[in-house]
């Protein structure tokens, strides 16, 4: 069982497992193969609910691949208004690790665990990019700075905290706002010489 403190609890649900909110980009793979981005809006080593433009059929298998937690397959068991939730298919030891990374998850931000400015941040030479929104629009935008973890950007678009975007070629997330842009956290930390061959 996952600690109360860290759980979002609902006790007269059918569940068989409590559930963490915890917002977690990835992308996930429907019967017909196609790809789509997804954001979770809780998880338990049971099953999930998730933001996703695209809907499945009730039953439906489903392969996702979600941030810290890797690959998750499953089964659609209900649609709500921009998403759906899913069964998680696993044995009875991922879902033990599962819980434990649930626990980690629910509880970084309390626990200070180093995560925002562990990376020295540096002004690009190149720094015009372009800002893909889920809706596949590009928008050209300025590079503040960028480190290895993330970037600022200069941008009159207003989104909300956990927009799920494309800065250049690199999925990130927005994090913060800021004055006159957007913070945005990188889905997977980057190496120099990636960020090199899009900033320089």
């Amino acid at each position: 069982m996952l600690p109360s403190s860290v759980l979002s609890a609902k006790p007269m649900e059918k569940r068989r497992h409590q559930r963490v909110n915890v917002s977690l980009l990835g992308r996930y793979m429907l019967s017909d193969r196609h790809e789509y981005p997804c954001q979770t809006v809780n998880i338990s080593p049971g099953g999930l609910a998730m933001i996703a433009p695209v809907m499945g059929e009730l039953g439906e298998r489903v392969i996702v691949y979600l941030d810290h937690l890797g690959r998750i397959e499953g089964a659609i068991v209900r649609p709500f208004p921009n998403g759906f939730a899913m069964t998680i298919t696993a044995t009875a030891r991922k879902r033990d690790k599962l819980a434990t990374q649930l626990i980690w998850l629910a509880n970084r931000h309390e626990l200070n665990l180093p995560e925002d400015r562990r990376h020295e941040r540096v002004a690009p030479r190149n720094n015009r990019s372009i800002l893909t929104l889920p809706d596949g629009s590009d928008h050209p935008c300025i590079v503040i700075d960028i480190s290895l973890s993330g970037a600022a950007i200069q941008t009159s678009l207003k989104l909300p905290l956990g927009t799920a975007v494309v800065l250049g070629k690199t999925q990130a997330r927005v994090v913060r706002h800021i004055e006159n842009g957007l913070a945005v956290e990188f889905v997977r930390p980057q190496t120099i010489e990636s960020l090199q061959e899009q900033f320089t």
